[in-house]
């Protein structure tokens, strides 16, 4: 199989990129300090501590998979603490904008390979896309099938690595793709994921680019892991600014979710180092146990999901979901025969 290298910076001198890192960090926590200090929030930390304990743990996940923090953040929040898919959603999109953008920063100075030509138009195509999907797609999607297609979503994810992950871990490289190909699938997963999943639950835009990558291209893990991480905090950022402008301009429709702030305040310093974590901790344990782990828990919270809707939930509701699960395996097997055949 051919196999090029993500553009680098081979050959060119390497100045030190830690203080960036350092110096997001110090901005982050004082800009944070601030905002409990003047805005009173002292008291959420009493309030929210159990998101905090759960975002320990999916912050560390979004740092070392294709999947955002919102991924645990949205399950917990939805399913355990009975909160709104909305606010699902818009946590998603506000804590991933820190945590994910502190994995983003880190893979930059660490010098971490991503395929960054299918990461530029993929970032384009979010940048289109998601606000779309929050003015017009996600206000007219009920609760309940946010929660179905959430799950329906990342329990595919579990299934495909069951079945794959032995050649998904064992790839090396990345295969010799035109930038034809990388101009093109980047835009349209973009637009695509964040026109609809991630404008509809916060998440997605990751696993979307990571499919294409790992299917598509054969890309090594160490280029489709932090491909996925650095294009879903790009598109939580714009979500969440996206959401935020709309909630002003027109309230009635677009309202953040309450209880969003003190949810922020006490799950954000903990993901802003959590999501870095994960991106250190990869190198040391190895990327194919993690991903297992997390697959196994993307299938539990399907079932998870179809216990706690269960009085919600009519045969009809519950077949459709089971034929989007087999529709959206169906897809990531036909994208690996059209890999296999191009590589």
């Amino acid at each position: 199989m051919a196999e090029h290298t993500p553009e680098s910076e081979v050959g060119q001198p390497k100045p030190r990129r830690g203080w960036i890192f350092l110096a997001w960090l110090t901005l982050f926590y004082f800009v944070w300090l601030v905002v409990v200090i003047m805005g009173d929030h002292l008291s959420a930390f009493s309030e929210h501590w159990a998101i905090g304990a759960a975002m320990a743990v999916g912050s560390y996940f979004a740092g070392s998979t294709p999947m955002g923090g919102g991924t645990v953040g949205f399950p917990v929040l939805v399913l355990l603490f009975g909160e709104s898919a909305a606010m699902g959603r818009d946590f998603s999109l506000a804590i991933q904008s820190i945590g994910m953008t502190s994995a983003a920063i880190l893979i930059y100075c660490m010098r971490q390979p991503v395929e960054r030509r299918m990461l530029k138009y993929a970032c384009i195509g979010a940048t289109v896309g998601t606000p779309l999907g929050l003015a017009f797609l996600a206000p007219s999607v009920p609760g309940l099938y946010v929660k179905l297609i959430f799950a329906v979503t990342w329990a595919s994810f579990g299934m495909l690595h069951f079945a794959k992950i032995g050649e998904i871990a064992s790839a090396s490289g990345l295969a010799n793709i035109s930038r034809r190909f990388e101009r093109y699938s980047g835009f349209w997963t973009g637009l695509l994921a964040g026109s609809t999943i991630a404008a509809a639950t916060g998440v997605g835009a990751d696993l979307a680019i990571y499919v294409v990558l790992v299917l598509m291209c054969r890309a090594d893990l160490k280029i489709a892991i932090p491909t996925s991480v650095v294009l879903m905090a790009y598109t939580s950022v714009v979500g969440f600014l996206t959401q935020a402008a709309l909630s002003h301009l027109a309230p009635q429709t677009y309202s953040l979710a309450p209880g969003l702030m003190g949810n922020w305040i006490v799950a954000a310093p903990i993901v802003a180092l959590g999501a870095p974590i994960g991106v250190v901790m990869v190198r040391l344990i190895p990327r194919k146990i993690t991903l297992l782990i997390v697959s196994a828990l993307c299938i539990i919270q399907l079932a998870w999901t179809y216990w706690h809707e269960r009085q919600a939930l009519t045969t009809p509701i519950i077949a459709w979901s089971i034929v989007g699960l087999i529709a959206l395996n169906v897809v990531f097997m036909v994208m690996h025969e059209v890999g296999k055949r191009k590589a």
